[in-house]
């Protein structure tokens, strides 16, 4: 898998390190159509992973519509040290090469401001 900013301003690195609860992680994926069997085992061993974190509160994920290989991973944490803690842990599990090659993800940090 390979990762690319979804902000060319702040990367996601630096948005760990502001303090946000809760905070939402959406997560976008490009893959290609012909791996996305592939794409959802990996990230469902991911969010079973993710889902024993201290901090967790959900995630979910979405498929584009039509076979596009795009993804949308909304997922939902206490805080961005929560987060933060978690996304270290998965850093130092081999769970990357279970994602297929030509997964692409750009993952970036939101609170919300409206109800």
């Amino acid at each position: 898998m390979r990762m690319t900013e979804a902000s060319p301003h702040v990367p996601f690195a630096a948005q760990l390190a502001h303090a946000a609860t809760p905070v939402v992680l959406i997560n976008t994926f490009h893959v290609d159509p012909a791996d996305t069997a592939a794409f959802r085992a990996a990230w469902a061993e991911d969010r079973r992973t993710m889902q024993g974190q201290p901090g967790f509160i959900r995630a979910q994920l979405h498929e584009g519509l039509g076979g596009s290989g795009v993804f949308v991973n909304v997922a939902t944490w206490e805080t961005t040290a929560h987060l933060g803690a978690a996304v270290q842990q998965l850093r130092q599990q081999p769970r990357r090469q279970a994602y297929p090659p030509s997964t692409v993800a750009s993952p970036h940090l939101f609170e919300a401001v409206e109800p």
